[in-house]
C-alpha cells in the first residue's frame, strides 16, 4: 500500500514538474530550477548527515568547487555545458576526497569544525587567487553553449530547454541515492549513525565507509554547484562561504532528517518561503529565520516524518 501510494506521489510531481516547464512563467520556471538545485545539493548532503550522522559546516566548499571547476573549464578550455559540468564534478569529488581523509577520522564536534576550517580556507583561497578565480567578482561571461547531439544541438541557453536538463539531473540524482540508501554500503552507513561501536566491532573500516560517505556527499554537492554556475552565468566567491553550508542543513531539518524525500521537500519550503519572505519586507532574514525556527521546531523529525506519522 505504501509502495504503490509513494509511486503515485513521485508520478503526480513529476507531472507537475514538466507542466510547469512547459508552461510556466520565466520567473517560475527560474524559481523552480533554484529548487531542483538545491534539492540536489541537499538530497547529497544527507548522506553523510541524516544517514551517516556526520554534521559538516564546510560542504559549501564543494559546492563552489564545482561551480568554479565549470566556470574554468568552460572560460579557458571548451564551452560545452556537458563537459563543463562533468569538469564541476571532478574537481569537487578530488576536493571532498581531500578533505574528507583529514576529517573522518574524527566525529562528532571536531568534525564538524575541521570541516569548518577545511570550508574557510577554501573561501580564503577563492577570494585571494585573483588571477585564477577572479577574487571578490567571480567569474563572469558562463555561457549556456548548445548541446551538441549528432545532427540535433539542444539550445539550453532557453530557460526550458535548460529547466529539463535540469530536472534530469535531478531525476539521476535521485535515483542514485536511492539505490545509495538501500544497498549494503547505505545499511552500513545507517548502522554507522545508530551505533559505531558494534559496527567496527563486526570488523567493518568506519573510517573508510565515512570517507565513502563525504566523497558521494561532495560529488552531489559540485554537481548542484555547476548546475547553478550555469543557471546564474556566473561562479562567485561566496558560494563557498560558511554560510551557505548552513542551506543543506537547514533544509534537511525542515523536510526531515532521516527521510528521502525531505530534502526535497525542504527545498520547496525553503526557496518559496524565502522568495514570498522578501516581497513583503526589507527584514526578510529576521523573518525568514523566525518562522524557520517555529517549522523546525514544531515539526520534530521535519515535515515528511510528520506526514509519515500520521499516515500510520
Amino acid at each position: 500500500m505504501n509502495r504503490h501510494l509513494n509511486a503515485f506521489i513521485a508520478g503526480l510531481a513529476l507531472a507537475i514538474m514538466i507542466l510547469i516547464g512547459l508552461f510556466g512563467s520565466r520567473f517560475v520556471i527560474y524559481l523552480t530550477s533554484r529548487v531542483m538545485i538545491l534539492s540536489i545539493f541537499a538530497m547529497g548532503y544527507n548522506v553523510l548527515f541524516g544517514r551517516t550522522g556526520l554534521l559538516s559546516f564546510g560542504h559549501a566548499a564543494f559546492y563552489a568547487a564545482g561551480a568554479y571547476g565549470l566556470g574554468l573549464y568552460s572560460l579557458h578550455v571548451s564551452s560545452h555545458p556537458l563537459a563543463g559540468i562533468l569538469a564541476g564534478i571532478v574537481c569537487a569529488c578530488l576536493l571532498s576526497v581531500l578533505i574528507g581523509f583529514f576529517c573522518v577520522r574524527h566525529t562528532e564536534i571536531y568534525f564538524a569544525m575541521l570541516t569548518l576550517a577545511f570550508g574557510m580556507m577554501v573561501f580564503s583561497l577563492i577570494w585571494n587567487m585573483r588571477s585564477i578565480t577572479g577574487g571578490d567578482d567571480g567569474l563572469v561571461g558562463i555561457m549556456r553553449a548548445p548541446i551538441a547531439l549528432g545532427l540535433v544541438a539542444i539550445p539550453i541557453i532557453k530557460p526550458q530547454a535548460y529547466y529539463f536538463l535540469i530536472l534530469l539531473l535531478l531525476i539521476v540524482s535521485i535515483v542514485l541515492i536511492y539505490r545509495i540508501h538501500h544497498s549494503p554500503f547505505g545499511l552500513v552507513l545507517a548502522g554507522i549513525r545508530e551505533n559505531e561501536r558494534r559496527v567496527a566491532f563486526a570488523g567493518v573500516s568506519l573510517k573508510n565507509y565515512r570517507l565513502g560517505a563525504f566523497v558521494i556527499s561532495g560529488t552531489f554537492a559540485g554537481l548542484a554547484g555547476a548546475l547553478a554556475a550555469l543557471l546564474e552565468s556566473h561562479a562567485e566567491p561566496f558560494s563557498a562561504h560558511w554560510s551557505h553550508s548552513a542551506a543543506p542543513i537547514l533544509v534537511t531539518l525542515i523536510g526531515g532528517l532521516q527521510t528521502f524525500s525531505g530534502p526535497i521537500v525542504g527545498s520547496v519550503v525553503f526557496i518559496v518561503l524565502r522568495e514570498t519572505i522578501e516581497r513583503f519586507t526589507h527584514n526578510w532574514m529576521l523573518w525568514f529565520g523566525l518562522i524557520l525556527l517555529v517549522i523546525i521546531m514544531g515539526f520534530r523529525g521535519g515535515i515528511v516524518g510528520i506526514l509519515s506519522r500520521w499516515r500510520k
